[in-house]
């Protein structure tokens, strides 16, 4: 490298896949940079249940080993390559790493390609650029790439008081959409100040029929960010071409599509999960990152903060379900 940064780095990695506990914490070489190519001191990271999908083999994607392991960062430009269009010094965001071959983010240098790597917005902080990066892409990207939703509809957000569903709610109040969304009955005055119209307590007893009041006319996008709705429900609740977008499992037990009701709505079902995102996609995304940060109240819940030696006991916690909001690592 040069005299600014060394020939070898602290990272979170693995030899093979498996539990957590595969995850070791030790030196590897800083990473090479090519000619579009930056590398990145970072100064911040957060753990993402997808890692811990990709890291014990149950999402099979392409893995270099040893592999560093991780999606998201923030960090600072250290070295750039001739046509990679930054420069040393500037403070920089990426959430597409780890996956398709590509290394991770938690170490204490990441390489990353020029098209998937984002300017920071001044003012932000660095644990909530980067606890905001996945949740907040996710959603804007379900929400406007996939659910094609546009100023005037009326949206559906399970889960609103959750990362993904918090910032799908202040998304979509930004774009002037109506928002329906579900919450614990405690958190309901949080997620109306982020723009929902109305917040519905997703233990009631009679929630589908309070769901389908609340828009008579049915929702023109249908995201459950909680995993726990029912699809004959949530297909019954849609609009005259409405769009349900599966983005996590749902649950409910066994319920029966309702075709019929898809199609005499010209309704659809797409299913969406930003591993398989362009870059032209996460570039558009990255731009509602940054509006969701600066233009709404809404800021990720950081559960705990941790240095990068405990990556393995973050993995851990996060498959246990023992973490109710991000995981913000630091190298340092």
């Amino acid at each position: 490298m040069n005299g600014t940064v060394p020939d070898v780095m602290r990272a979170a990695y693995i030899d093979a896949v498996g539990p957590a506990d595969a995850i070791r914490h030790g030196p590897l070489p800083v990473p090479p940079v090519g000619p579009t190519d930056v590398l990145v001191r970072v100064s911040a990271v957060a753990v993402d249940p997808v890692d811990t999908f990709v890291r014990s083999g149950a999402y099979a994607t392409p893995l270099p080993l040893p592999f560093v392991v991780g999606r998201d960062l923030v960090g600072e430009v250290a070295l750039a390559g001739s046509g990679a269009g930054f420069t040393p010094g500037e403070r920089v965001w990426c959430n597409s790493l780890g996956h398709a071959g590509r290394q991770g983010s938690f170490a204490e240098y990441a390489a990353v390609a020029a098209e998937r790597l984002y300017a920071a917005p001044p003012g932000i902080a660095a644990e909530h650029l980067v606890a905001a990066a996945h949740p907040a892409a996710s959603a804007w990207l379900a929400l406007f790439r996939h659910g094609r939703l546009r100023a005037g509809q009326t949206v559906y957000v399970g889960g609103g008081a959750g990362n993904v569903g918090g910032a799908a709610v202040a998304l979509a109040a930004r774009a002037g959409a109506r928002v329906v969304a579900t919450a614990r009955a405690e958190d309901a005055p949080s997620v109306r100040e982020l723009g929902a119209a109305e917040v519905l307590d997703h233990r009631s007893p009679d929630l589908a029929e309070r769901v389908r009041r609340a828009a008579p006319d049915g929702y023109d996008v249908h995201l459950d960010t909680s995993g726990h709705g029912v699809l004959a429900d949530a297909v019954e609740s849609l609009a005259m071409g409405g769009r349900l977008v599966a983005m996590v499992g749902l649950g409910g037990g066994p319920s029966p599509l309702p075709v019929s009701r898809l199609y005499t709505r010209d309704a659809s079902i797409v299913g969406f999960a930003i591993s398989n995102a362009t870059t032209a996609d996460l570039a558009e995304a990255a731009e509602g990152v940054v509006g969701v940060l600066t233009e709404t109240p809404w800021r990720p819940r950081v559960a705990d903060r941790l240095p990068l030696s405990m990556t393995a006991e973050a993995h851990r916690r996060l498959e246990a379900g023992e973490v109710r909001g991000r995981l913000v690592l630091t190298p340092s």
